[in-house]
């Protein structure tokens, strides 16, 4: 097999590994935190030559995500390469960004955030990454996007005036793999949940999803790159089920530059929301169910992607959610020992 027709394995995985102070996920990790030990136990399963992480807490020195990574060397799974960018998450303000009269809470950052570099996002890759040619457009304004909806009310224009569109992080994270150059283009929308009437987050998820396809198309300052890419990350949003404007992620995976491998799972299917309307197979997180009698939720829903464009051929994709009676399913783990809500989803990709 030639170099250029080797297959990649590229995943995204929100680990929801975030903890509730700066310094916490390092020192979960040093002791051998259960949650942490089952998250890493699934990635050496699966084996991604290039991963994404969602949820997992940033600090300038990068020392949890280098202490996680060499627990994952330790089970045979090595990335010599790591990226992390400081996140909107936490990132102060000095206004009410919420509305809710006070100051300094965690709706008051530019991304709903306990304290700075929460809920991040982290790229570990077996490949170069491209550092001085990574685009970080974090810091764009949610006005300043072309055609954007904003809130009808109940949104200051003080606000909007520092509003950021990214509630964690867009990234464009170019990684010189065998076959040539690809580009990452990484992010973590908000949930379209936790507002009021004015629907901000429902609009600003809408918008989350929808950069993309901007960015594509040439409409922002900088153009994307012509050149092999993949959209990946959680975009808190199901094209059929859950709340948020579900147009724009079926938008984006009808886009003509886009591929959509759906990845699928049994242990999805057999654990569908009754009523949804979309292919239970295809989810990606399992939350509560509507009618949970303890804590209700949203049901299980399709909100993690791995979206390869037209310059790849894909050979494989997955969820990994085992089956209830399949091998594997331990992995998941429960209680203080589960992984996370959310499922690791992965694409195998041939560079054509």
């Amino acid at each position: 097999m030639t170099a250029a027709a080797e297959t990649l394995r590229i995943a995204t995985y929100n680990t929801e590994l975030s903890r509730r102070g700066p310094g916490l996920l390092y020192g979960a990790i040093l002791k051998g935190d259960a949650q942490v030990l089952a998250v890493q136990g699934i990635i050496a399963e699966v084996r991604p030559d290039i991963l994404l992480l969602t949820g997992f807490d940033y600090d300038a020195g990068l020392v949890a995500l280098q202490a996680f990574a060499l627990g994952l060397a330790d089970r045979g799974q090595v990335y010599p390469h790591l990226l992390a960018l400081r996140p909107n998450t936490g990132m102060t303000t000095g206004l009410d960004m919420d509305g809710d009269g006070r100051l300094g809470g965690p709706g008051d950052a530019q991304g709903w955030g306990r304290f700075a570099g929460a809920d991040g996002m982290a790229v570990l890759s077996r490949f170069p990454i491209l550092t001085d040619e990574v685009r970080d457009f974090s810091a764009m304004l949610w006005r300043d996007l072309p055609g954007v909806t904003l809130p009808a009310f109940g949104v200051s224009d003080r606000v909007l005036a520092v509003q950021r569109l990214s509630t964690t992080g867009h990234w464009d994270v170019p990684v010189k793999s065998p076959g040539g150059v690809i580009h990452l283009l990484a992010f973590y929308a908000t949930p379209p949940v936790f507002d009021g009437p004015e629907d901000r987050n429902g609009w600003r998820n809408q918008a989350e999803v929808g950069f993309w396809a901007d960015y594509l198309a040439g409409k922002l300052p900088v153009a994307a790159a012509d050149a092999a890419f993949v959209i990946l990350g959680d975009a808190n949003l199901d094209p059929a089920d859950g709340a948020g404007r579900r147009g724009a992620m079926a938008a984006l995976l009808a886009h003509p530059l886009v591929q959509d491998p759906q990845p699928r799972s049994a242990g999805g299917m057999a654990a569908a929301t009754a009523g949804q309307g979309g292919d239970p197979g295809l989810d990606t997180a399992d939350w509560p169910d509507p009618d949970d009698p303890v804590k209700p939720g949203p049901g299980n829903l399709r909100v993690d992607y791995v979206l390869p464009s037209v310059h790849f051929t894909v050979t494989g994709s997955g969820v990994f959610w085992p089956a209830p009676d399949a091998a594997g399913v331990a992995l998941l783990g429960a209680g203080e020992a589960a992984a996370s809500r959310h499922r690791l989803v992965w694409v195998d990709l041939v560079l054509r």
